[in-house]
């Protein structure tokens, strides 16, 4: 688990903190650090920098890593929203599981209003393929035990796509 707040991604690997950067400047970025400070260097590195540096790095590899540390830092430090535990923040959903109401941080409208924002024909589509490919898959396999891995492996492919098609939230 990692903490909530950790030191700026951007700020370890040497960069700016800005939308536009791509995947050979963080990448470049990063090898120039662990060359630097690797463990196995014959001056024995610095193994707390480099291990800085690769957390930073794997947080900043990908676009959307990189929007997240971005939204990170654009959010307050001490906004008093997002705790988890014992003296710590909890979000509306996590205040309402607190007091045993599983569900009632999870507004429907805050859902329907993700994806009016989002791209919603593409959303319907990608359902749409994943029912054809269920029902298909139901079809053409029958009874047999791997049609229901077949279709969890369909729904899974669903669940982890069509976050893409969703606007961010808030």
């Amino acid at each position: 688990m990692r903490a909530a707040r950790q030191a700026d991604p951007f700020t370890v690997l040497g960069l700016p903190a800005r939308a536009g950067l791509s995947d050979d400047e963080v990448r470049a970025a990063w090898r120039r650090i662990a060359a630097a400070t690797h463990p196995d260097r014959a001056d024995g590195g610095d193994a707390a920098r480099f291990a800085a540096a690769a957390a930073a790095y794997t947080a900043l590899r990908t676009n959307f890593g990189r929007a997240e540390a971005l939204a990170d830092l654009a959010r307050p430090a001490a906004s008093g929203r997002w705790r988890a535990g014992p003296g710590r923040w909890l979000s509306a959903a996590g205040r309402a599981r607190r007091r045993g109401r599983p569900g009632a941080g999870l507004r429907a409208s805050r859902w329907w209003s993700r994806v009016r924002r989002g791209r919603p024909a593409r959303l319907a589509l990608r359902i749409a393929a994943a029912g054809a490919a269920s029902i298909g898959v139901a079809l053409v396999a029958g009874a047999r035990p791997a049609t229901p891995a077949l279709i969890t492996g369909i729904l899974t492919w669903l669940a982890l796509t069509a976050r893409h098609d969703l606007a961010p939230p808030g």
